[in-house]
């Protein structure tokens, strides 16, 4: 299998890209760092008018500092046994600062944002880590059935998880329609080595009954804060297996170094063979869109 960009191009005003979905003839990207859900038009990738999912007096200067940011990581669409589609965002929680998100309608093409609070379900998160293992949260992908919420593995002892949640229950839990949390499941996904470090999971997605996923690989062992880009890496599973991982490379080969936080499939081509869109961070505020090609 091998992962191959095809072109890259500059996502302008739009800080942090950190989660990717794609909806029909619409492409909806968050920000770790930004108040608003960004939408751009699928074929031409044109930005359309954003949508504001909080207010904030501290977006100032294009980016929500650290210490106050929602880190919001994780963007993936649903449909709700009602008929209702729309988006779900949630915040990393690796501090207190993050532990909210958002449910977004999709009706029309117009948006209504509902606030969630996510402490009561990162408090069940956080009681399945090992002792000393920080909650960090980066990717949801969703199926008809489950949630799956993944967890980035940074530093000594951490582990890369996917959290498989029910998801009727778990929606009913985050939208306080019941007190009772939803029952969790557990499970390990092993990752490669770049440089002496694990990589870590970044982003995910269920298309055509497969699951795709990315991840990077920074040297540093602390959760909150970034390091240098060793490069990223694309994976995919077939139901009921662990993911196959493969470099992400340029055209000419060489490695990717910036850090993919964000996977969508665009299309199927073939058997086995994607176009991917990936989403890309530089922290430092920059976003790029990637068009890739993933094909055995």
């Amino acid at each position: 299998m091998q992962a191959i960009i095809l072109r890259e191009l500059v996502l302008p005003d739009l800080p942090s890209a950190s989660g990717v979905e794609l909806i029909g003839d619409s492409i909806y990207i968050v920000g770790d760092d930004s108040p608003f859900l960004y939408m751009l038009d699928a074929a031409s990738l044109e930005a359309g008018r954003p949508t504001t999912l909080f207010e904030t007096a501290h977006f100032s200067t294009g980016r929500i500092p650290k210490a106050k940011k929602p880190d919001l990581e994780c963007l993936t669409a649903l449909t709700l046994p009602s008929g209702e589609t729309g988006l779900l965002t949630f915040g990393s929680g690796s501090a207190p600062t993050r532990e909210i998100g958002f449910w977004v309608p999709l009706l029309h093409g117009s948006a209504t944002v509902y606030p969630l609070a996510l402490g009561p379900l990162y408090k069940v998160l956080r009681a399945q880590l090992p002792v000393g293992i920080s909650l960090n949260v980066e990717a949801a992908a969703a199926t008809a059935t489950e949630l799956w919420l993944f967890q980035r593995g940074i530093g000594v002892g951490a582990q890369n998880l996917v959290f498989r949640l029910p998801l009727e229950p778990t929606l009913d839990f985050i939208r306080l329609r019941t007190a009772q949390p939803p029952t969790i499941r557990q499970q390990v996904l092993a990752l490669p080595m770049v440089g002496g470090h694990t990589a870590g999971l970044s982003g995910a997605t269920w298309y055509d009954g497969r699951l795709f996923v990315t991840a990077s690989v920074e040297d540093t062992l602390d959760p909150v804060a970034d390091g240098a880009v060793l490069g990223s890496l694309v994976g995919m599973a077939e139901p009921g297996k662990s993911p196959t991982w493969v470099p992400l490379v340029q055209p000419n080969g060489q490695p990717y170094l910036r850090k993919v936080e964000g996977v969508a499939v665009r299309r199927r081509i073939a058997h086995g063979h994607y176009e991917l869109l990936l989403v890309t961070d530089d922290d430092a505020g920059g976003s790029t869109a990637l068009i890739a090609t993933l094909r055995p």
